[in-house]
């Protein structure tokens, strides 16, 4: 696995001149194609000279020697395509990012509870909007902390860089409790915090899909961009930036999913942004069963396992729809975000002379809740060929409990009870039309009947028309 080089951007925002501008210093340094990592920065595929490094005059770097220094993550891109809290708007994400000046030393997560994109609890720091205008609640989980506790005030959004570096000050105290830290900060600060009068309630909903062209209002499109090795090619990402700039679209976003949406394309430039993706020969049609993974970047050994999973997946015939999944090598202080966990144990010291097989334990979120922040074991010690087996019984379990994720367990000596309920699938992409959830994409409320639908009403990710959609009998417990 290499140790590559990073660039820093901050929130996974970035301007199209910012973009074209990166890739153009990426090709006079030699490389055809850059990789997003899931702190949404961009990170150089090949290992990269120091000294080549420092044609980056505009943007900060951090090289394999430096990794100390943090990306700031944002849920920017969720805004205005995703369920989103009232206040927090696009403008206001870039009025608060602004603030910080200085990259981090933490993992800083500035995040919106109502979207599912963007993890919320992976960060050192986690500010988390609340219902009131401005103000974020804070979820600290310091470096060699076991949990993450909650600060006891809401933190002003003026004040979030300051706070921030604050706490970073207090690192060489080792601070153990969150009442320490609390103290501290108001010592070395004045801060404009306000009582909590509600906790942080963060609705579950299933993951979004991220890829492809879809409508948001009648007169505006935004695009998502997966490739699943990862590698961008400059070429096309310079001709992408500059058909941003004639259609003035002022802002790329990267995700943590090793993607990128671009936001607010008008109706009336679709056709070319379809000329645009045929040229490159671009798909935006990958199977839903390889999108929503979380794997080491630069790993071979774990990019080789996704294949041979979602392979096996696609013969069985699997549905994956709104689970996530990660692989990762066996490390007790990670902080997961996705659904199910494939953690690879390490290799016995004193059989290292030996060749052998490894071994996988398979992890669980509470509730199949990327942000409830408690893994439960499934197995532990099973061999590569039997993984695929135990994820498609995961998945069985995550379609059983779907919609039943805050009532209590059901006791043994219950019978539960099954329920039927409708859903219409569109018969072009396969995309599913759920009442319970509506259609944001569309304007279209939750609980809102098919029947009700404008005759209209077309497939938010195909453009097909309603009569291409076909109802579906889902059963739940």
């Amino acid at each position: 696995m290499k140790v590559l080089s990073r660039l820093i951007i901050k929130g996974g925002v970035l301007a199209p001149g910012e973009l074209k501008s990166i890739c153009q210093t990426t090709e006079e340094i030699g490389l055809k194609a850059i990789s997003f990592g899931s702190r949404q920065d961009i990170i150089f595929p090949e290992v990269v000279s120091p000294e080549l490094l420092k044609s980056f005059k505009d943007f900060e770097v951090v090289s394999p020697e430096d990794a100390k220094k943090q990306n700031i993550i944002s849920s920017y891109v969720s805004s205005n395509i995703m369920p989103s809290t009232s206040w927090l708007t696009g403008d206001k994400y870039l009025y608060v990012l602004e603030q910080f000046r200085e990259t981090p030393i933490l993992k800083v997560n500035i995040t919106d509870p109502k979207q599912h994109l963007v993890p919320v609890f992976t960060g050192n720091l986690n500010f988390i909007a609340s219902e009131h205008e401005d103000y974020w609640y804070l979820y600290v989980r310091l470096p060699e902390w076991n949990q993450t506790l909650a600060y006891p005030v809401l933190i002003y959004s003026w004040d979030m860089a300051r706070v921030t570096s604050a706490i970073e000050k207090l690192l060489v105290e080792e601070p153990e409790t969150i009442e320490t830290i609390f103290e501290l900060v108001n010592d070395a600060e004045e801060t404009n915090n306000i009582t909590i009068d509600n906790p942080l309630e963060i609705p579950f909903q299933p993951f979004p899909y991220y890829e492809g062209m879809h409508r948001t209002g009648n007169d505006k499109y935004w695009l998502g961009l997966y490739w699943r090795n990862n590698l961008y090619s400059l070429d096309f990402l310079k001709a992408m930036c500059d058909l941003c700039l004639t259609c003035e679209i002022g802002k790329i976003s990267i995700t943590p999913w090793k993607s990128f949406i671009v936001k607010d394309i008008p109706k009336s430039s679709k056709l070319q942004w379809e000329k645009l993706l045929g040229k490159f020969g671009i798909n935006v049609r990958h199977s839903m069963l390889e999108l929503n993974w979380h794997l080491p970047v630069a790993d071979e050994e774990a990019l080789k396992l996704k294949k041979y999973l979602v392979t096996n997946f696609d013969q069985n015939d699997i549905s994956t729809y709104g689970l996530t999944f990660g692989i990762t090598n066996y490390i007790k202080t990670t902080n997961y975000f996705t659904s199910i966990v494939v953690e690879k144990n390490p290799r016995p010291s004193e059989l290292s002379e030996y060749k052998i097989r490894d071994t996988y334990n398979l992890l669980y979120a509470k509730n199949f809740d990327t942000n409830e922040q408690e893994y439960i074991v499934h197995v532990q010690d099973v061999d590569m060929v039997e993984l695929p087996g135990l994820l498609m019984e995961l998945s069985r379990m995550y379609f059983d409990q779907l919609g039943n994720e805050k009532e209590e367990t059901v006791l043994p000596e219950s019978k539960p009870e099954i329920e039927e309920y409708d859903v219409y699938q569109c018969s072009e992409c396969f995309t599913i039309y759920d009442p319970e959830y509506g259609d944001p994409n569309q304007e279209i409320e939750a609980k809102t009947p098919f029947e009700n639908l404008e005759n209209d009403f077309v497939c938010s990710l195909c453009e097909a028309p309603k009569s291409a959609f076909q109802k579906k009998v889902f059963t739940r417990v």
